[in-house]
C-alpha cells in the first residue's frame, strides 16, 4: 500500500521539485497543497483537510520567506513559520502522520568559525528566523516525534533565488557586486526534494532536528562568480563588504551547516555545491 504524503507550500520552489520527483518513489502518493488551497496559518481549514485526507506524512514547505519584510510583517511571520507550524505538528500527531517541516540556517547567529551542528544554541539574528525558530520549538513542543530539516541558501529553476537573480543581473550588466563576507552552504532544491522524499518512504524511524545541504562551504561572491564561468556571461563580478549593501533585515557572517546527523540516521550522504550547479544552471535562466 502506497504512502499517503501531503505535502504544503506546493507551488514554491521546494514543493515543485518535489511534484517533479515524486513519480521516481512509487511508494509514495502525493497530495499537493499550495497557500490558495491550504492556507496553513488557517487553522479550521488546514484541520478540515488533514481530517479528509488523513495522510502518513505531513511534509511541510510552505513557508513565509520574505526575509527582509519581515523586519516590519513580524506577526505574519511568526503565524506562518511559527504558530502554523504547531498547529500541523499537533494534527499529524492527532492521526499518526510523520511530520517533517524545513527549516533554516537563519536560527543561527553566524558567529561560528567551524560547522554548525544540530545541536548548537540557536540566537537568530533577525524577525525571519524568530520565526523560524518559533516553528521549531512548537513542533517538537505540540509533537516530539517532529522531524526538522534545516537547510540553506536553496536554489532551483523556479520561483526567486540567489541563481535566478545572478542569471538574470549578468545577462544585462557589465558588472555587479556581490558580498564576499557571509559564508554558507548552496542547496539545490532538487537534491533537497530528493531526501525529503526518501525519508518520507522510509522504514527508518527518526525524529529531532537535522541539517542538508549540499557540501561545500563557500560565500556569496564565490558563489557568484561560479555562475558567470559556468554560464560565460560577460558581466564582471565584484566582491563587495556586508557594510556596502545593507539589508533591512541583518544576515549572519556564517552559517555552514554540518549534515553528518542525517548521513548517521537514513544514509544520505552530499554532493558538492559545484556539481549540483552544474547539473542546474543549463535549466535555470536569466529568463527562467
Amino acid at each position: 500500500m502506497k504512502r499517503k504524503i501531503l505535502v504544503t507550500g506546493a507551488n514554491g520552489q521546494l514543493g515543485r521539485c518535489i511534484q517533479a520527483t515524486i513519480s521516481d518513489y512509487p511508494e509514495l502518493e502525493g497530495h499537493f497543497m499550495g497557500r490558495e488551497h491550504l492556507p496553513i496559518n488557517n487553522f479550521e481549514l488546514t484541520d478540515k483537510v488533514i481530517d479528509a485526507l488523513k495522510p502518513d506524512v505531513i511534509l511541510n514547505t510552505a513557508a513565509y520567506t520574505a526575509v527582509d519584510k519581515a523586519e516590519t510583517e513580524i506577526d505574519r511571520a511568526r503565524g506562518i513559520n511559527g504558530y502554523a507550524v504547531g498547529n500541523l505538528a499537533a494534527a499529524a500527531k492527532r492521526y499518526g502522520a510523520i511530520f517533517v517541516h524545513i527549516s533554516t540556517d537563519y536560527v543561527f547567529d553566524g558567529q561560528a568559525s567551524i560547522p554548525y551542528t544540530e545541536d548548537h544554541p540557536t540566537d537568530p539574528l533577525n524577525a525571519y528566523g524568530a520565526s523560524k525558530l518559533l516553528g521549531e520549538e512548537l513542533a517538537v513542543k505540540e509533537n516530539p516525534e517532529s522531524i526538522i530539516i534545516r537547510t540553506s541558501w536553496v536554489y532551483s529553476r523556479y520561483g526567486n533565488n540567489f541563481v535566478k537573480t545572478m542569471c538574470r543581473l549578468m545577462s544585462s550588466r557589465e558588472s555587479i557586486g556581490v558580498v564576499s563576507d557571509q559564508w554558507g552552504c548552496p542547496t539545490l532544491a532538487g537534491d533537497l526534494a530528493k531526501i525529503l522524499l526518501e525519508i518520507s518512504g522510509s522504514a527508518v524511524k527518526g525524529s529531532g532536528i537535522f541539517h542538508y545541504c549540499n557540501s561545500g562551504a563557500i560565500n556569496w561572491f564565490e558563489f557568484a562568480q561560479a555562475i558567470q564561468e559556468l554560464k560565460k556571461f560577460p558581466c564582471k563580478v565584484n566582491g563587495i563588504a556586508t557594510t556596502d549593501y545593507p539589508t533591512p533585515a541583518k544576515r549572519p557572517a556564517y552559517s555552514v551547516l554540518s549534515c553528518s546527523r542525517l548521513n548517521d540516521v537514513w544514509g544520505i550522504g552530499q554532493r558538492p555545491w559545484l556539481d549540483a550547479l552544474k547539473e542546474a544552471l543549463p535549466h535555470i535562466g536569466e529568463n527562467s
